[in-house]
Order: C-alpha cells, then structure tokens, then sequence
C-alpha cells in the first residue's frame, strides 16, 4: 500500500539528541577530551571576562567551535555559523539545545583578540598534552624538532622603505596614488633592514634557499614525541637564521618545566646545527642528533624525523595556518595550538573509545 506523505508541520517535536548520534562515532571521544580539558580552565575562563555587563557567548562554546572549523577543515567562520543551523551534530557537540538560536559569525571576530590575550587556545593546548602524558602515549626516549615558514597574507606593494614611512608620519610625504598605487620595484634593492611592510610589520623577508625567491614569512616551530607523534610543543615567531635553534630551546624548557619532561635525545636538520647549540643541550642532558652543516645528510638520521615532518604537513591543511591573515603575531599564536591540539586527539581517541 502506497504510504501518504504527512504535509502537516509539526510544532513540536521529543526526541533526544543523543540518540541520534551514532555510538562509534569519533565525535564522542575527543568531546569527552576537550570537555575535561575545558574544566580545568574555569579560573582562566572566569579571569578573561568581567563580572558585569550583559552575559556573552559562553568561551567554551567558542573554543569548541573552532576546533570543529578545524576538524572538519570548514572554510570560514560565516560558513560554520551556517552550517550550526542545520547541522544536529555540531550542535551536539558545542552542547546547544536544537531550538536555541546560532550566535552571528562576528562573534569569533569580537573575541578573538581576548582569547588570544588571555592564553586560552595556548592553554587550551597545554591540558591535552596533560592527558596525553597521563594517558601514558608520551615517553622521553627521543624528540623531534622541525621549523617551517608561515605565508603573510601581504602583497609586494606594501613594502615601504622605512625613512619614506616614518616622513610620511610627521606629514611630510605628499605622494597620491590612491589605496592601491603602481609601484615600480626596477633596480631597487629590499631587505630587512630598509623595507618594512605596511600591512604586516612583523613579516620579514627570507628564502629557504639558494635560486628561490624571497617572501614575507613567519616562522613556525612544532616539537613531537617519536612513540606516537604527538606534538609536546609549538611556536610562532619571525623568519630569520637563528629562529629555529633559540626555539627549540625554549620549547625544551618549557616542557620541562610545565610537564617535568626532558628527552633523552633530539633530532633535527641542517638548520639547527651549532657548536654552541649542541653544548647546551648537552648542559640539560640531551644527546643532540644533528647532521653538520656541509656533509650529506645521513639517512638515519632522516628516518627519525619523518614524525615531526608528518606533523608540519598536516598543520599545513589547515586553513588560516598555511597563510596568516593576521597582522598579530600573538592571534596567529593562538591558532596554531588549535591545529596541534586536533593532531593529538587523533591519537588520544584510540584508547578512549
């Protein structure tokens, strides 16, 4: 018998949305992390905003929500917000009830800055290395260290030289050409030293090597445990020649004093290699594995670093890490233990399921 389709709206509806989440799904496991790591952050949560005012959108429920932006590789913040309306299981998963309405895609922009200033994703990071740690995936056998360059969202005409920029403040520089003028770049020389983006100061210019082109960057540091490729630290800070090597200590020192872990031996490139460099890991009891600069890489070297290159590739499919858009480096910072926090749930699920 041919059923009759029901065109009557119902007004109301019971169901439970729990139930319509499937058991196995991989959803459930990393909720159950990030919902233990986000209450031992109360104290940073009640720090953050002010005891009066009109009650905002909950920091949990925003942090929850750019991690799914990025576990589902979402393209911006105005399309998570759309697909929040239509979508049960992102709302499950940020624990708003079906009828409740979705908060307006400014609301990411307004709190950005606050979240960032208040270390939340920084700290956000720190507690899901703790249960890592406590979960017993970590060991202290060997580390891995790689740097990789982060694109600035700036174009070629927004280097200025810097004596032109600072006449410009005092008033003294009259040239037209509207918000975007031709700029003529023939026989002039740019580096570092003279010429300073106006879009984004902190950016410098570096190539990665002998015949490629040189372009504004940052400079983005990952540490990872070799057992099961969790990423223990991270960093952002500016392109330069020595960058990697000064963060690769401070990521040391960090982990040793935030988790009370040191590795028994370190891996690296080329890059990081140093006289002075290799004594002081030895100082903090590190055996320093490191191919000279000038003699070919040796190949054993290269199979314990495929960890940490795994670890940069994927950071690199995520969207506004590959290219900051950010004039901050502090914002950018902020996104960057986001994208390591989703690497390490991709381990941390397997024994929670």
């Amino acid at each position: 018998m041919k059923g009759t389709p029901d065109r009557q709206a119902a007004v109301y509806h019971t169901f439970n949305v729990e139930d319509l989440i499937e058991a196995e799904h991989p959803l459930r496991a990393i909720k159950r992390m990030v919902d233990r790591a986000l209450a031992e952050m109360f104290r940073t949560f009640k720090a953050a905003y002010s005891d009066r005012g009109r009650p905002g959108i909950p920091p949990e429920t925003l942090l929850k929500a750019l991690l799914l932006q990025c576990l589902c590789t979402i393209r911006s913040e105005r399309e998570l917000c759309r697909r929040l309306k239509t979508d049960l299981l992102f709302r499950w998963f940020l624990a708003m009830q079906p009828s409740a309405e979705v908060f307006d895609h400014s609301v990411f922009t307004h709190n950005r800055e606050r979240l960032a200033e208040a270390g939340i994703t920084r700290k956000f990071f720190k507690s899901v290395v703790k249960q890592a740690i406590e979960a017993g995936l970590t060991s202290d056998e060997h580390f891995t260290v790689d740097g990789s360059l982060i694109q600035s969202h700036a174009s070629l005409k927004s280097l200025k030289k810097i004596e032109r920029e600072a006449a410009k403040k005092d008033g003294d520089d009259d040239a037209g050409g509207g918000r975007n003028p031709s700029v003529d770049f023939n026989g002039e020389r740019r580096g570092n030293a003279t010429h300073r983006s106006t879009t984004d100061p902190e950016a410098k210019l570096y190539r990665k090597g002998d015949g490629v082109g040189a372009f504004r960057c940052h400079s983005g540091h990952a540490l990872t445990e070799n057992r099961h490729g969790l990423v223990m630290g991270v960093r952002v800070d500016e392109a330069s020649g020595t960058a990697e090597r000064e963060n690769t200590l401070a990521m040391l020192d960090h982990l040793e004093r935030r988790h009370g872990v040191r590795p028994s031996t370190l891996g690296a490139d080329k890059a990081y290699h140093s006289r002075l460099r290799e004594m002081l890991l030895w100082t903090r009891g590190i055996e320093p594995l490191l191919p000279r600069r000038g003699s070919n890489d040796d190949t054993s070297l290269g199979r314990l670093r495929w960890v940490v290159e795994r670890t940069i590739a994927w950071l690199h499919q995520f969207r506004r890490l590959r290219v900051r858009d950010e004039r901050r480096a502090d914002i950018h910072q902020a996104f960057l233990p986001r994208g390591c926090a989703v690497i390490c749930f991709r381990t941390l699920e397997r024994p929670y399921c």
